[in-house]
Order: structure tokens, then C-alpha cells, then sequence
């Protein structure tokens, strides 16, 4: 069933955010940095990558907090109080990542595996990465307008009826001795979606509590990114 929920409702003690961390200084992060400030201008904004003059330029235009740093270690060095919303805008699957990274502070035998084949033939247009591990998905093939603010009935440019939703279809992939584990991206602004650390502390949770092979995604209602792991 479609999903009809927003984050007002779903996170009404921190939604509008009262704290932002966008992940990466690039033309997305500006972006969303950008959007973010007017949208929520009350909210404390804080802009992360490692080139340091985008960073201090988007800080000082924006009158935001800068920060030169590699995006999954500022995670894991500071890590965010649960109403903080994360907005990864880096090539990477940050919240995978970061999951990787503590579940290998906790627990012995944590190996990140490719994501099985067998996941494609479930999720649309799924694209693998070069090394093999991840597999990129998205319901449709054309670039999304920066603008979009992923309507709950139809698509913003082909005006297609919303059936169900991507983080829906990741959380009924079967495939034998992998369990899905799903984190929602919510949209906070036209074309930037992000979530907040509580949602990425109850995913590091549900993988931390039984051994065993995990696929991990990480998906809005359009895009998603999946990769996977397993501890013993």
C-alpha cells in the first residue's frame, strides 16, 4: 500500500529540524544548503566536505557553520544527537557506511558483501556499481528536476500515478538468508532528501541485535541505493 505519511506527522517533536548536517560541499550539497536555509531558516545549519574553499564560500553566503572534514568520519567522530536531520549529498551510502563502521567498533567478523545478484530482478532499473558491491536503483530513467518535491500521487515530470513507493519495494526483497533493513529518506525541500539520526541509530539497532547477512538500503520514493554486509 502507498504510503500516505509525512514528516510532520511521523517526526512531530523535530520536524520542522531544528538542526541540519549536510554531507558534502559539491554543486548537491550547495544545493541543499541553499534550499535548506530558506526553507528552515530558523534551523542551525551546518555544511561538511573536504574541499575547504567550498566550504568556507557556501558558510560565508549562506551564514551557516562549515566544517572541512571527510563525510562518514564527521559522523562517526561527532556523532549527531537524535533530532538532527542528515542530508548526504556525497557518492557514497553514507548511512551504510556509518553501519559498517559501528557495527565494527561492537561486534567481531563484520564483512561488507555484494549485493546478490538476485536483488536486481526486485527493484527498478537497478544499476550496479564498478567495484559490484551496490546497486543503485530508481522507479524511473530520466534525470528528476532539482525542484521536485516527490509528490505522494504521481511523478513531478511524467505525471505517472504513484503505485508504491521504492523504500516499500526495498523492504519486500527475498532473497534467502539476507534480512532487509530499510531507511527512509524524507524530503525537506524541493530535490533534497534527508533523515534524521534517529532513524539512522534505529537502523544500526535492528542489524546490531541478531548475526546473520544484511541488505541494507536506503531509499525515498524514487531512488534508492542498496548494499549489504554480514556479521558473526
Amino acid at each position: 500500500m502507498l504510503s500516505q505519511d509525512r514528516p510532520s506527522k511521523v517526526f512531530a517533536d523535530i520536524f520542522p529540524p531544528r538542526e541540519i548536517r549536510i554531507l558534502g560541499a559539491g554543486r548537491f550539497g550547495s544545493q541543499a544548503a541553499e534550499k535548506t536555509r530558506h526553507k528552515f531558516p530558523d534551523a542551525a545549519i551546518t555544511i561538511t566536505g573536504r574541499d575547504a574553499g567550498k566550504v568556507e564560500r557556501i558558510s560565508r553566503e549562506l551564514g551557516i557553520r562549515g566544517e572541512v572534514d571527510d563525510s562518514i568520519r564527521s559522523l562517526t567522530q561527532q556523532p549527531p544527537a537524535d533530532h538532527v536531520w542528515i542530508v548526504p549529498t556525497v557518492p557514497v551510502h553514507v548511512a551504510f557506511e556509518w553501519v559498517l563502521h559501528e557495527l565494527s567498533k561492537e561486534k567481531d567478523g563484520v564483512t561488507r558483501l555484494k549485493v546478490p545478484a538476485e536483488a536486481e530482478p526486485q527493484v527498478p532499473n537497478p544499476i550496479r556499481s564498478p567495484v559490484g558491491t551496490t546497486v543503485y536503483t530508481s522507479v524511473e530513467t530520466f534525470i528528476c528536476p532539482d525542484f521536485c518535491a516527490e509528490p505522494e500521487e504521481a511523478c513531478t515530470k511524467s505525471g505517472k500515478a504513484r503505485i508504491i513507493n521504492l523504500f516499500e519495494i526495498f523492504d519486500e526483497i527475498v532473497i534467502p538468508e539476507f534480512k532487509p533493513v530499510v531507511l527512509r529518506s524524507w524530503q525537506l525541500a524541493g530535490g533534497v532528501g534527508g533523515y534524521p539520526a534517529r532513524s539512522m541509530m534505529g537502523l544500526l539497532g535492528a542489524v546490531a541485535q541478531k548475526p546473520g547477512k544484511y541488505l541494507i538500503g536506503t531509499a525515498c520514493r524514487c531512488h534508492g541505493v542498496l548494499d549489504a554486509l554480514e556479521w558473526r
